[in-house]
């Protein structure tokens, strides 16, 4: 199967955003899943509940941030190599 650039991109966006997706419910369900069992063991009512709500929200939203500031791929230059000797012949008269 030959695919595209593009349609490889689209895939990995994809994947990269459902990796998220999981990623975030897999936190919140872990973390408000043990402050209630901790809840129940400690008979602590909900207040390790709603820390686990909280550090959830911290987790996921870590996860967030990681995906913001990943560096994106490189892309190939689209200009052609001729305009770029043109471009240096400019900068270099400039000077």
């Amino acid at each position: 199967m030959d695919d595209s650039p593009r349609d490889r991109q689209d895939w990995r966006a994809i994947g990269a955003a459902s990796g998220l997706g999981c990623s975030i419910v897999a936190s919140l369900l872990l973390c408000i899943g043990g402050g209630i069992l901790l809840d129940r063991w400690l008979s602590t009512s909900p207040v390790l509940a709603l820390v686990g709500v909280v550090f959830g929200l911290v987790v996921s939203g870590y996860l967030l941030y990681q995906l913001a500031v990943m560096t994106p791929p490189r892309r190939p230059s689209i200009r052609p190599q001729r305009d770029k000797q043109r471009a240096d012949q400019t900068e270099s008269l400039d000077e």
